[in-house]
């Protein structure tokens, strides 16, 4: 998808603050951290949320979150995080190339917002 951002973040045509990445995933910061820790996790290739990843490639799912668990714990979040899907526009969405944000660094209040 010649316009998603985040399509061009993987291919290394934009630049992004790298954590960790494979074959099939990146982790990058995000450039507006809401938290101490803030990163998102994305795949490689392009599903637009994660209701289509699921549809789309189940079985990448669970390696998917094994990524998200490895990254984790490279930032040493062993106290505690959370990782967060926006879904649609009215989900808070805004780049519609499935991604988690991952908080954490500090006590996290419930609800959100």
């Amino acid at each position: 998808m010649s316009s998603c951002l985040f399509c061009e973040i993987a291919e290394g045509n934009i630049t992004s603050a790298k954590i960790l990445e494979n074959d099939n995933f990146l982790a990058f910061r995000d450039i507006d951290p809401k938290a101490p820790v803030h990163f998102l996790v994305i795949p490689k290739k392009h599903f637009e949320n994660i209701t289509d990843f699921a549809n789309k490639d189940s079985e990448m799912i669970a390696k998917y979150f094994e990524f998200i668990s490895e990254v984790s714990n490279l930032q040493e979040l062993e106290k505690g995080h959370r990782v967060v899907f926006n879904t649609g526009a009215d989900g808070g969405q805004t780049v519609f190339h499935v991604h988690a944000h991952v908080l954490g660094g500090r006590n996290l209040q419930w609800p959100p917002g």
